[in-house]
C-alpha cells in the first residue's frame, strides 16, 4: 500500500511539474535575460524589429531594455552557444543545431515555411552595384554585370538555397545566357571584384561568388562584409565609393531606404533571394516557441527574467 501511495506521489509531482511549463534540469528560471541585438544599421536589426511590433526600435538603441549588447551576426551566433541567458537573434543562413532556433508563433524557421509563407520573420536579401562607368575597369564592370545575370538564374538559385537562404523562382540557366557576356570565357585571373555590405549575406555571396569564378575567367573575389549599411555607402556615396574600402557589388539584408533609392538608380539594384531571421537561445533553454510580442516585451524590458517569460506563455 506504501509503495502504490509513493507511486501516486510521484506521478502527481511530475504532473504537477509539467503543467508548470518547460523545463530544463539546471537551468535558472529567475536569471535575468540577456538580450543581443545589431546596431542601428542593421537589416537584420530592422526586418527584426519591424517583424515583432517594434520597428521605432530599430534605429533608436534608448528604447531596448537596459543591459543590452551589440553584436555582429556571427557574433551574436557565437554567444549564444555560452550564454545559457541570453537572447539573440540571426539570420536562417546562419543557424545550426549549435544553437536553439525557435519557432516563431508556433511555426518552425525552415526555408519550406518560409516559401509557404507561415513563417512571419523575414526579409529580403538586395543587391546594389556601382553606376555604368564607374568601376576600376572595364573588365570589373564586365564581369560584375555578368555575375548580376547569374545570379537571376537557376545555377545561382541552387547555391542561394544550399546555403540556407531561399532563392527567388527562375527557370534560367547560365549555359543560355553565357554568350552575352563574353568577358566570361577570358583569363579573368589577374582581375579582382570586391563584394561586401551585409554580413548576414557573407556565407551566400561567397557560396555564390566561389561558384561563379570558374564560369568566369577564374577572377579574384574579394569579400569584406561590414554590413547592410555600407551597402550603398561603398558603392555608391562619393565620400567613400573611391577610397581603398570601396566595393563593386553590396548586399544589404533589407530593402533599401528612400535616401539610398534616392542617391543611385533602381537599374543597379534588385533583389537577390529572401531569408528568415530566427530568435535563438542557448541549447539548455528549456523554451522552444516565441511570439512576436513576446519578444517585443522581452526587447523593451516589459520581459525581465525567464520566468517572466515562461509564466506569460502559461
Amino acid at each position: 500500500m506504501k509503495k502504490l501511495v509513493l507511486l501516486l506521489l510521484v506521478l502527481v509531482s511530475g504532473f504537477a511539474l509539467a503543467a508548470c511549463g518547460p523545463q530544463t534540469v539546471g537551468f535558472n528560471e529567475s536569471s535575468k535575460i540577456v538580450i543581443y541585438t545589431r546596431d542601428t544599421t542593421s537589416g537584420t536589426r530592422a526586418g527584426f524589429m519591424e517583424g515583432i511590433g517594434f520597428k521605432e526600435a530599430s534605429a533608436n538603441d534608448s528604447l531596448l531594455a537596459e543591459g543590452f549588447v551589440i553584436q555582429d551576426n556571427n557574433q551574436i551566433f557565437t554567444s549564444m552557444q555560452t550564454d545559457e541567458y541570453g537572447i539573440g537573434y540571426v539570420s536562417l543562413s546562419t543557424l545550426t543545431n549549435q544553437v536553439k532556433g525557435l519557432n516563431f508563433d508556433g511555426v518552425k524557421p525552415t526555408i519550406a515555411n518560409v516559401l509557404n509563407d507561415t513563417y512571419g520573420l523575414k526579409r529580403p536579401f538586395m543587391y546594389i552595384t556601382r553606376a555604368e562607368g564607374d568601376y576600376p575597369s572595364v573588365e570589373v564592370e564586365n564581369l560584375v554585370k555578368a555575375f548580376v545575370a547569374y545570379l537571376g538564374t537557376s545555377d545561382a538559385a541552387d547555391i542561394i538555397n544550399n546555403n540556407g537562404a531561399i532563392a527567388l523562382p527562375t527557370t534560367v540557366t547560365w549555359d543560355s545566357i553565357k554568350s552575352n557576356h563574353p568577358i566570361t570565357s577570358l583569363d579573368n585571373s589577374g582581375v579582382t571584384v570586391r563584394f561586401g555590405g551585409s554580413d548576414s549575406i557573407k556565407k551566400v555571396a561567397e557560396a555564390l561568388s566561389k561558384a561563379f569564378k570558374p564560369k568566369a575567367g577564374n577572377f579574384i573575389a574579394e569579400h569584406d562584409h561590414t554590413g547592410s549599411g555600407d551597402a550603398y555607402k561603398r558603392t555608391w556615396d562619393s565620400a567613400i565609393k573611391d577610397t581603398s574600402v570601396g566595393k563593386d557589388v553590396g548586399f544589404s539584408s533589407r530593402a533599401f531606404t528612400e535616401s539610398e533609392i534616392a542617391g543611385s538608380s533602381l537599374a543597379h539594384m534588385g533583389q537577390l533571394s529572401w531569408d528568415a531571421i530566427v530568435a535563438i537561445v542557448h541549447k539548455n533553454n528549456p523554451v522552444s516557441n516565441i511570439t512576436g510580442a513576446h519578444l517585443k516585451s522581452i526587447y523593451n524590458g516589459t520581459l525581465k527574467t525567464w520566468k517572466d517569460l515562461i509564466d506569460a506563455q502559461a
